[in-house]
This record gives C-alpha cells, sequence and structure tokens, in this order.
C-alpha cells in the first residue's frame, strides 16, 4: 500500500513516466468501480462516454454499458495496454475506443461528449493552471446538455493533517520492493470549487465522499 505522503514543493511534469512503470501492478489493485463513480454513471445514458485519465478502463467499462460508444483517454501508454487487455477479457472492446492523449488538450472535437468521468486524475496534474487549463477543455469536448463527474483527492481525507490545499508525493511500492514517486495536488473543498469555478464549466453539484472532492458539472 502506498506510504504516507510527505510535502513536495513542484509536480512531476511527466506523471505517466510513473504509471507507465507501475501500470500492471496498478491495474492489479485496481478491479472494481468506485461506488460513486458506479452510481453516477448508472443514473444517466448518452451517446458517447469519456473516461478521462481512465487508467486501466474499470469506469470506462460503465460508460460502455449505457453509452452507444465509450472513449478512453489516458496518457500513460502502460495504463491503456491494461485497459485494453480487461476490456477484451471482459468482452467489452467493440464498444470502447482506446486514445493516448494529454488531459490538458482532451484529442475529441467540441460537443462531442453526452457522458463524463473524470476520476482521480486531475490532481496529478502539476499546476493549478494546467488543472483548470483541463477542466476548461473538459467544458469544450461536453456536448451541451452532457454531465460530466469529476473527482480529486481531498484534505478531508483522514490520513491528512492539513486544512488548505498541498502538493505532494506518494510512494507506490512494486512487488520487487522498489518504489515510485507520485506527485499529487491534494485539494481542499473550497480549493476545488474555485479551480472549477474559474474553468469554462458549470457546477452543478459538489459534495465530498470517501477522502475525495466531487463535481457533478456541465458546460
Amino acid at each position: 500500500m502506498p506510504e504516507t505522503p510527505t510535502p513536495t514543493p513542484t509536480g512531476d511534469p511527466a506523471p505517466h513516466r510513473v504509471y507507465d512503470r507501475i501500470a500492471a501492478h496498478f491495474s492489479e489493485t485496481r478491479a472494481h468501480p468506485w461506488p460513486d463513480v458506479a452510481d453516477f454513471v448508472a443514473e444517466r445514458t448518452g451517446r458517447r462516454g469519456l473516461d478521462l485519465g481512465c487508467g486501466n478502463g474499470r469506469h470506462a467499462e460503465l460508460l460502455a454499458d449505457v453509452c452507444e460508444t465509450a472513449v478512453g483517454v489516458d496518457a500513460s501508454a502502460g495504463l491503456l495496454a491494461e485497459a485494453r487487455a480487461r476490456a477484451a477479457e471482459r468482452e467489452y472492446a467493440d464498444a470502447l475506443a482506446l486514445l493516448r492523449g494529454d488531459a490538458e488538450r482532451i484529442p475529441l472535437r467540441d460537443d462531442t461528449v453526452n457522458l463524463a468521468v473524470y476520476v482521480a486524475t486531475l490532481h496529478h496534474l502539476p499546476s493549478r493552471e494546467a488543472r483548470v487549463r483541463s477542466l476548461t477543455d473538459l467544458a469544450r469536448v461536453l456536448a451541451p446538455g452532457g454531465e460530466a463527474l469529476v473527482s480529486v483527492w481531498s484534505t478531508t481525507h483522514d490520513r491528512f493533517g492539513p486544512d488548505t490545499g498541498f502538493d505532494t508525493t506518494v510512494e507506490w511500492t512494486l512487488p520487487d520492493g522498489t518504489t515510485e514517486n507520485r506527485y499529487y495536488h491534494i485539494y481542499d473543498p473550497a480549493e476545488f470549487r474555485a479551480d472549477l469555478d474559474d474553468s469554462a464549466l458549470d457546477v452543478v453539484e459538489a459534495y465530498e465522499s470517501r477522502g475525495n472532492a466531487y463535481a457533478v458539472v456541465t458546460s
């Protein structure tokens, strides 16, 4: 399991490289979708779904069940390989397209996504400017009436002491004992809302659950 995070002054400019190295082990520990994401997706449908920062595809699978097509986007080639293998094994590969891409420049056209999840990824981007740009680009690809669920790790998690947001690294320990540091920006709830408000997204609902800050948003 990851160790207790320690403060760090700056973000990793290429966090996908860490996830390339830990992809297989990470995927083994991330088999099931988060309950909040499952609840959000189960209440909605759409022509195209997007899992931005899709990792091993566990949430893209939910979108493939309720949308005509689903797209998973991730910067890590290693995680995309895990997502491709999962989709083939669980027989939803025909309903899923996987793209390598940057969350600040989503490789989709404007107004083409009806339902999206952006889970546990925004907090890996290395600066506030990058995070707000990413949220604005999510607004760009959402179709009129489309909705997305965005989540970040929150200071309300019981492992954290500070009340205000901060940068940190969290170790990932591989089976051979080697470790990789993953950059996070841990958000306080007010800061998360401020970044959402400074983007082109409109907030429908914001809440805290299981140590994460969530927002249902539209464009």
